[in-house]
């Protein structure tokens, strides 16, 4: 598998940034998929929780790409966006870089990912979500 050394972190807001530690590793050393998994789903839902402004739960896994395995020391950035919404819904692009490398950083896009989830109410049913107006600043 070839590196690309000129890949930067995108010029965007950094959802979640997570450092995997020996524990979050499986028998041949690498993370464990299903860890990487679980902090995509945090990383996708925090775009989801503010637009829906609540609750959300995860609908569907459309798509999840291990493009480069991820070791322990690997500082990993999550960046999510939002790339649709429905009346319930909201569908969530999230990329996955890790920075490798202390001596000679590198950056690789390790994981790339499509998740939806529904805006949800107290009782745990589907709700409508909000209209798109800015939040109020305190």
């Amino acid at each position: 598998m070839q590196v690309d050394h000129s890949l930067l972190l995108p010029d965007k807001h950094c959802t979640l940034r997570v450092v995997p530690m020996p524990a979050d590793l499986n028998q041949n050393g690498d993370v464990f998929g299903g860890w990487v998994m679980a902090q995509v789903d945090v990383a996708g839902a925090i775009p989801a929780m503010r637009r829906a402004r609540g609750r959300v739960a995860t609908v569907s896994v459309n798509s999840f790409l291990f493009k480069q395995p991820i070791s322990v020391g690997d500082i990993l950035s999550f960046y999510a966006d939002i790339v649709r919404v429905g009346t319930t819904s909201i569908t969530v692009r999230v990329e996955v870089y890790a920075e490798r490398n202390y001596s000679a950083p590198v950056i690789v896009k390790v994981t790339e990912a499509e998740l939806t989830y529904v805006a949800i109410d107290g009782e745990g049913g589907k709700r409508k979500l909000p209209s798109e107006e800015s939040p109020k600043m305190i």
